[in-house]
């Protein structure tokens, strides 16, 4: 069921096997318009219609997750397929949102214009403006944390579409890379998230947590240096309260620091309080 909502939240154009019929449509088809992009797709947050790129890559890294990790489950369920098609809804949408090697849309439409409309997304009227990051306005939390998304999906596409996997592990990189060398908090940037999206964690933890996936996905130890210089530089071994879309670091100790051989993460952080095997 939970593979359902994704599907009612789906932007753009639907497929023919779109299950939430008939009061889902097309819809949104012009966003990137007034940049000369084509961002459509991707899925609209919760009761509004705008695409909030950040927590929709926490999503999309946390459903490529489960694929990964519970993967027989996922098969006897029969809900593999569907899982993969949740994800690449997000991540085919990511692709279109890197227009370069530093530059990604990280946002359609405006928070107060669109929380104001009380209608369906196929009725939209309103002006729907595409925001970016890029050198001159960087954002580290949304490339890496995009970044971490993709490098998930190469993971779930890999035996099934080595091609997709491989572009979206090279995609994956330039958006880590971007994050890390050019280092701001993207609301900053993308100044109309501030009072729906702000990462109020910083921007350490999408370091860590992208250079983690990078590292699963590649088995480059790089990756797991810049995942402990991430951890040394901003003291992310104090603790977490949550895992949510802003806040990665409960993610990182359980899934990818923690149990590194059940993980398949040949390597580990040094400090990172490890916990038995059983």
């Amino acid at each position: 069921m939970s593979f359902l909502f994704y599907e009612a939240q789906r932007s753009g154009h639907l497929p023919d096997d779109q299950r939430v019929t008939p009061w889902r449509w097309d819809s949104a088809l012009g966003d990137g318009s007034d940049v000369g992009h084509d961002l459509t797709g991707g899925y609209y947050d919760a009761g509004d219609h705008v695409k909030f790129g950040f927590p929709m890559a926490y999503t999309a890294t946390v459903l490529a997750w489960g694929l990964i990790d519970f993967a027989e489950g996922y098969e006897k369920a029969g809900q593999t397929e569907y899982g993969r098609a949740a994800v690449k809804w997000a991540t085919d949408y990511f692709l279109k949102a890197h227009t370069a090697e530093y530059e990604f849309y990280g946002q359609v439409g405006a928070g107060q214009v669109d929380h104001s409309f009380w209608g369906r997304p196929e009725d939209m009227h309103m002006e729907r403006p595409s925001m970016k990051i890029d050198k001159s306005a960087p954002g580290s939390d949304l490339a890496c944390e995009t970044a971490a998304a993709l490098a998930a999906a190469s993971i779930v596409f890999k035996e099934v579409d080595s091609a997709y996997s491989a572009e979206l592990l090279d995609v994956a990189k330039e958006l880590y890379a971007f994050g890390d060398e050019y280092r701001l908090e993207y609301h900053l940037s993308i100044t109309d998230a501030t009072d729906f999206y702000r990462s109020w964690s910083g921007y350490g933890d999408e370091l860590l947590w992208g250079a983690l996936w990078l590292y699963r996905a590649t088995e480059d130890a790089t990756y797991l240096t810049k995942a402990q210089a991430a951890w040394d530089e901003f003291t992310l071994g104090q603790g977490a309260l949550q895992f949510s879309w802003d806040d990665k670091k409960a993610g990182a100790y359980a899934g990818l620091t923690s149990r590194p051989q059940q993980y398949h993460v040949r390597g580990s952080l040094k400090g990172v309080p490890f916990l038995p095997e059983d």
